[in-house]
């Protein structure tokens, strides 16, 4: 359905210019293709699932470009740490992990780094830095995405991440206003509340949205009730949240997009039919209608059919429309050379920064060279939703190759653990938290020689043992973990959030 707009802009408006889609493949299907081009979709959100080789990918966003014209957004969440999608690309530090060295400069560096790789392939926009303050341990889906449970420490490195990737012509999107630190519901599967007054909410979870909202191009939305400002709906949804705090306190014109609305915080409440609509009235500029065609299909009809029926203005429509062409026009798609030169310093300068966010909670050692070794890990570790899936046992008991005597242990779930059935036979024992989720109250009964920490920090405060906490499990920092198991790498990191081991 085209609008016809007069005083505002003589180009027909298309309800699709309002709105982000995901795909199916490494290649664009022609179902697709021709939905992209009859809705004139102007957003695609790409995947792990959609990214093959180097060479495909940009021929994807190729293919992307030739359809959606030149005000294409092609977005993507390279934030680093477990949020890596594109990992043919130098793969970056994650936020907890930049906070756990407390650089601003490399924080800046790893930023540039992240917005070169993508740009080289044809993606113009970034959905990170993550602003999110994580003072909450029981968050089960922020953590290690967070720098900080400092406002202010957040607020530093995520302006300095960001200047160094809007320098290399690269769109970021701070996410997930108002804050999603403070939770202990992950959006993707139910609705979470925050029960705090404005005035809590600016000391800690607005403090960096309000520090970085004049150099932040766009802002992404969280799926969390704020019931003090908004009883009702969700911050995606809330007049009160964007159109009134965002946009009229804090006098916003930057880009606001939505998290995904096939997040069941959002999706089982109210359908994409109802949310893109009441999205758009709140006063975001895009929604992002990820899921089946018909889904996608379903949120652009509801955007016609909510301006036909009056509910969505035509001024409304097209200041969104302009928020989106001015983002488009100021980080167009400039695929271009990756220079081997660049991408191996940037490369190096990750690894640096892996190894220097390496951190030890109490008197964490390594093992003696020919000690006798047992690893305790899960077999395999699923995608949480958000982030990618974790190590396999089978790749935790390879950082332990150079040791001639090592026992795996491999649980299906190794929250399940029971610590008798562990022999007691001289083994160390390495316990390898390879997952995100927290640990049941009998993990106090634990008694591991060494607990590795590779994804969610906070796990350290479940288990009374010494503990190397890496940060996330990239290539960088697995090569980190293993220089320090073999005696040849230091745990420098500082941990940016309380990790003291329990009494």
């Amino acid at each position: 359905m085209t609008m016809m707009s007069d005083e505002f802009d003589a180009e027909p408006f298309h309800p699709g210019q309002l709105v982000m889609v995901n795909l199916k493949g490494k290649a664009l299907g022609a179902e697709e293709a021709a939905f992209l081009r009859e809705h004139r979709i102007r957003g695609v959100c790409l995947f792990r699932w959609n990214l093959g080789t180097e060479a495909e990918v940009r021929q994807l966003t190729a293919d992307l470009r030739e359809i959606m014209g030149p005000a294409a957004l092609i977005a993507v969440d390279q934030e680093g740490g477990s949020l890596v999608r594109a990992t043919f690309l130098p793969q970056p530090p994650g936020a907890m992990a930049l906070g756990a060295i407390g650089d601003a400069a490399l924080a800046e560096s790893v930023g540039a780094a992240v917005s070169r790789g993508l740009r080289s392939v044809g993606i113009n926009w970034n959905f990170a830095p993550v602003l999110d303050v994580n003072n909450n341990p029981a968050n089960p889906v922020i953590a290690e995405r967070s720098f900080s449970e400092d406002p202010n420490e957040v607020a530093r490195l995520a302006a300095a991440w960001m200047r160094g990737a809007l320098r290399e012509g690269v769109a970021c999107c701070v996410k997930h206003f108002p804050g999603h630190g403070d939770t202990h519901v992950d959006s993707h599967f139910d609705l979470p509340v925050v029960d705090k007054p404005l005035a809590a909410l600016e000391a800690l979870e607005l403090l960096p949205f309000r520090a970085l909202r004049r150099e932040a191009p766009a802002v992404m939305t969280a799926h969390i009730v704020y019931s003090q400002l908004d009883p009702e709906h969700p911050a995606t949804l809330s007049r009160q949240v964007i159109g009134q705090l965002l946009r009229d306190d804090w006098g916003y014109d930057g880009v606001v997009i939505t998290d995904s609305l096939v997040m069941k915080a959002i999706h089982e409440r109210y359908g994409h039919h109802r949310a893109a609509v009441l999205a758009l009235q709140a006063g975001a500029d895009m929604v992002m209608a990820l899921g089946p065609l018909e889904d996608q299909r379903a949120a652009v009809q509801s955007i016609a059919n909510a301006y036909a029926g009056g509910a969505l203005t035509l001024p409304q429509l097209l200041r969104a429309r302009a928020r989106l062409d001015a983002l488009a026009a100021r980080y167009p798609v400039k695929p271009g050379d990756y220079p081997a030169a660049q991408r191996e310093d940037d490369d190096q300068m990750m690894r640096r920064g892996w190894a220097l966010s390496l951190s030890a909670v109490g008197d964490a050692r390594p093992p003696q060279p020919g000690q006798r070794i047992r690893v305790i890990a899960q077999r395999t570790v699923p995608s949480d939703g958000a982030s990618e899936a974790g190590l396999r046992a089978d790749e935790v008991a390879a950082l332990f190759a150079r040791f001639p005597d090592v026992e795996l242990m491999q649980l299906d779930d190794l929250t399940q653990l029971d610590w008798a059935g562990v022999p007691a036979d001289g083994r160390y024992n390495v316990l390898a938290s390879n997952h995100r989720s927290r640990y049941r109250p009998n993990a106090r009964d634990w008694q591991p020689d060494l607990h590795l920490v590779l994804w969610n920090p906070f796990l350290a405060l479940d288990v009374p043992a010494p503990a190397l906490v890496s940060w996330g499990y990239l290539d960088g920092a697995l090569t980190a973990v293993q220089a320090w198991l073999e005696g040849r790498g230091t745990a420098q990191g500082r941990p940016p959030v309380r990790l003291a081991l329990p009494h």
